[in-house]
């Protein structure tokens, strides 16, 4: 720490040393270096980064390349990351969705708006743009056969527990009409190729329908994610009125596990390999010929351990089947045994662990059902 008296670093180092003060206040990241001089947070460089885009709110500094005077690492001292989030997170809504160090930028961005510029979660039943039960508005969607972003109305309703897409303005009938259960939602800005991209999944015929949207804004496209959440959360608080809250929350949108490229070969295993997209959403490996596709060219159901599912690395030995990756995995299910390879070692490893945490965990009776469909197909 350049410069200060040593009295101010000294302070300065015990407040930041104070556990309160060990993770990012925005994100949870480790050991945060910055924090703001107004806010009384400390926080990560990437959270720092954002902050310094709202300057009439909050000012960093670094905490260790920085000059803090006096006042200033007193005002950190009175407050701290405990503080200020008992006062800035006091009324957050259950469904809504809290980001990580892992998340992109755009939901990181918004959280960090909301709590701080537009303090959303100050005041005890306060209206917020995505808990009124139903929203209303334009998002552009990729279409399915032509890839061409273009701008259609959504309609999500909590009264009637589903959400809806029209292809005109003034369409009386929707294109789709979705059950808000069945429904998923998660951030790709990298696979669609805008930083608010947002993936829409949903399960028709027990099959998986891939819908891709952005909004050029994006509060107007977090809030549709959460809106998402808060009609999702409302419909199963019905659905399941024992259930806790905390159960309800963990049901509803989730991130997939694990995606990427992998070759395959098919049931005889004497079929050349071929490279396809591969999405991991918990026991569904689902594998498309392009990462935009609409649907699957296949799906894959992974049980757990207990019921003779298990991932081995490497291939059978005498696989016939020609591939130009090296690093193989095999899923072994009680019925065939399926052959994937890699381009690294890296990846290889990742998705070992992806499909070990997947088999490691006790099947629920949805799944044993799931399964009992994935066997009848086959």
């Amino acid at each position: 720490m350049a410069g200060g008296s040593e009295r101010s670093m000294k302070a300065l180092k015990e407040v930041w040393k104070r556990t309160e003060n060990s993770l990012c206040a925005d994100c949870g990241k480790p050991d945060p270096d910055w924090a703001s001089s107004t806010l009384g947070v400390f926080i990560c460089l990437s959270c720092s980064g954002i902050h310094r885009n709202i300057p009439s709110i909050s000012k960093v500094k670094s905490l260790k390349m920085d000059y803090w005077d006096d006042a200033q690492v007193q005002f950190l001292a009175k407050h701290g990351n405990a503080v200020t989030k008992a006062m800035y997170e006091a009324h957050i809504p259950i469904y809504y969705y809290q980001p990580t160090y892992n998340d992109c930028q755009v939901l990181r961005e918004q959280w960090i708006r909301a709590k701080y510029e537009r303090k959303e979660f100050t005041e005890p039943g306060k209206q917020l743009p995505y808990s009124d039960g139903v929203k209303e508005g334009i998002l552009w969607k990729r279409g399915r056969d032509n890839g061409q972003f273009l701008p259609r109305k959504f309609l999500l309703s909590e009264r009637e527990g589903c959400l809806k897409y029209f292809t005109k303005l003034d369409a009386k009938e929707p294109k789709i009409n979705v059950k808000i259960d069945v429904i998923n939602a998660t951030f790709q800005p990298e696979k669609i190729g805008n930083p608010n991209g947002l993936q829409i999944t949903y399960l028709k015929d027990n099959k998986t329908r891939n819908i891709f949207v952005y909004h050029e804004s994006g509060k107007e496209v977090v809030d549709w994610f959460n809106a998402i959440r808060s009609v999702q959360f409302h419909y199963l608080k019905v659905a399941f009125p024992i259930a806790s809250d905390n159960e309800i929350k963990n049901r509803l949108t989730r991130n997939f596990l694990k995606e990427g490229y992998m070759e395959k070969t098919g049931p005889k295993q004497r079929e050349a390999f071929k490279r396809r997209w591969f999405t991991l959403d918990h026991r569904r490996l689902m594998y498309f010929k392009d990462p935009l596709d609409a649907f699957a060219k296949g799906e894959v159901f992974v049980g757990s351990g207990e019921n003779g599912y298990s991932v081995q690395k490497g291939l059978p030995s005498g696989t016939q089947g020609n591939f130009s990756w090296h690093y193989g995995i095999t899923i072994v299910t009680p019925d065939r045994d399926y052959l994937f390879t890699c381009e690294t070692e890296t990846d290889q490893l990742d998705w070992i662990r992806a499909f070990t945490s997947v088999i490691n965990q006790a099947m629920t009776p949805q799944e044993y059902a799931i399964e009992a469909y994935f066997k009848f197909k086959s």
